[in-house]
Order: C-alpha cells, then structure tokens, then sequence
C-alpha cells in the first residue's frame, strides 16, 4: 500500500502519481489534499501519511513481505521531509535522482519519499517512483545497526 499526501503545490503531481501507481498495479491511498487548495499547510497531510505508515509498522511485524510506503509532495520537498522524520519508524529522503533513491532504499531503508514538485519534471518524478517502489532495502549488518541507532536515539 502507498499512501499518498500532498498541498496545494504538490497536488498536481499527485494527480499523476496516482495514475502511475494505478497502471503499475500499486494499491494506494490519497490522504489529501483531495483538492486543490491553495492556503492548506503541508504539515496537515504529511502527519496523515506518516501516522498511517507508522500503524501498518505495528500491523506488519508478523507479515515481512508485505510493503507499505509513503509519498510526500509539496514545492521543495523540505518541508514534508521535515514532517515524515519527527515520527519514530518513518525514514523520509527527499529525492531529486533516481540514483539518490535507490541508494536511500538499499542502504537507509527509507520507507517514505518526499519529492519536491517545483524542482522536478513530471518524467524525472516517475523514474524517483518506479526506483523507490521497485528497489529493497539490502539489509546488510552496517546499514541495519545505523537505523537501530537512529530508531534507539529518537524512538
């Protein structure tokens, strides 16, 4: 499951996730702004995803194989990245390069993506997608024992 938020400069973007998650065969779920309002507040809808990656966390630890992400969307990604990392389990990595991404997964575990919709294409956004979507996280002892470190200092 991909839980999907976004404000009012990240919502067109989010249009089109939403429709490449559909033909890449992703369930999601938009959890707003389902609507394009241009006074909202960022924080309103990354605390919605977050908290709902944070309760399939806790609903996941007997199913492993099952993923569940989240996608943040707003002008310079910083601000969702901002939000997403103040909540303990959630690792949140602002993306502007498919490469970027794919190192965050394989070696951070992030298990959420921030994109920065006024500093990226549509094409580049889609590639950023389809590598965090598509790559795992390699789990080796070094990168395992510095997300334990980060969940022990903050969790």
């Amino acid at each position: 499951m991909i839980y999907l938020g976004a404000d009012h400069r990240g919502y067109q973007l989010k249009e089109k996730i939403k429709r490449w998650l559909k033909e890449w065969g992703w369930d999601y779920q938009d959890l707003g702004n389902t609507k394009y309002e241009p006074e909202d507040d960022y924080p309103d809808f990354g605390k919605g995803v977050v908290a709902k990656l944070q309760s399939c966390k806790v609903a996941k630890k007997e199913k492993k194989d099952s993923a569940t992400f989240g996608i943040l969307i707003c002008g310079s990604g910083i601000g969702m990245s901002i939000v997403a990392n103040r909540f303990p389990g959630v690792r949140c990595g602002l993306g502007f390069s498919a490469e970027q991404v794919k190192r965050g997964r394989e070696e951070d575990g992030i298990n959420c993506l921030a994109l920065p919709a006024d500093f990226i294409t549509e094409q580049k956004a889609k590639a950023i997608i389809k590598v965090f979507l598509e790559t795992k996280f390699l789990g080796k002892e070094k990168y395992q024992r510095r997300i334990e470190k980060i969940e022990k200092n903050i969790g």
